[in-house]
């Protein structure tokens, strides 16, 4: 697998598909169309590879850019960046992935820019809506991934407790543990 899906929100987890923005060098999860296309196949939005071209990667990367900029605004309260709004209308009003019922259940086809504008109608559903009171940013230093914080007292630090909380309350104990040795 070559994609993690650590808030369970598909846009928001494609907005993470660039690691650790806040770096010299981040690490960029869709560096080719192949890639994009296993994120499709990964995220269970696509059931057969949509052999996406370079085309596709590049309107992919505007799209995550201009959801990434979308939500910082709104969680920082600022106004949200028309350039940024115009990319995701655009996106959101593309051909919807195709569903078809057969024998075996449900499958969804389609091309990446088809699964793009999925990803484009569900953030403006989510920045748009009463969710967006909800996005938060990893406190993790290393970590940029957004996500909905869901909590019941809205308190949530990290973006998903099995990776970012962890490594922070792992380094905090081992902190303690060092100060106390001293």
């Amino acid at each position: 697998m070559n994609h993690a899906f650590p808030c369970g929100t598909l846009p928001l987890d494609f907005v993470g598909t660039l690691r650790a923005r806040r770096n010299a060098e981040p690490m960029e999860k869709l560096a080719s169309p192949e890639l994009l296309d296993d994120w499709f196949l990964e995220s269970g939005m696509l059931d057969l590879a949509s052999r996406a071209s370079e085309a596709d990667l590049a309107i992919a990367l505007e799209l995550r850019e201009a959801i990434y900029c979308l939500v910082a605004a709104r969680i920082e309260g600022r106004p949200m960046p028309a350039e940024a709004v115009a990319e995701v209308n655009l996106q959101a009003a593309g051909l919807p992935v195709t569903v078809r019922l057969g024998p075996d259940g449900a499958t969804r086809t389609g091309t990446a820019v088809q699964g793009l504008a999925a990803l484009a109608r569900e953030a403006v559903e989510i920045i748009g809506g009463d969710e967006a009171a909800l996005l938060r940013e990893c406190a993790r230093p290393e970590c940029t991934q957004v996500y909905l914080d869901r909590s019941r007292g809205h308190r949530r630090d990290w973006c998903a407790m099995r990776t970012c909380g962890n490594r922070v309350k792992a380094a905090a104990y081992r902190a303690r543990q060092h100060s106390t040795k001293s």
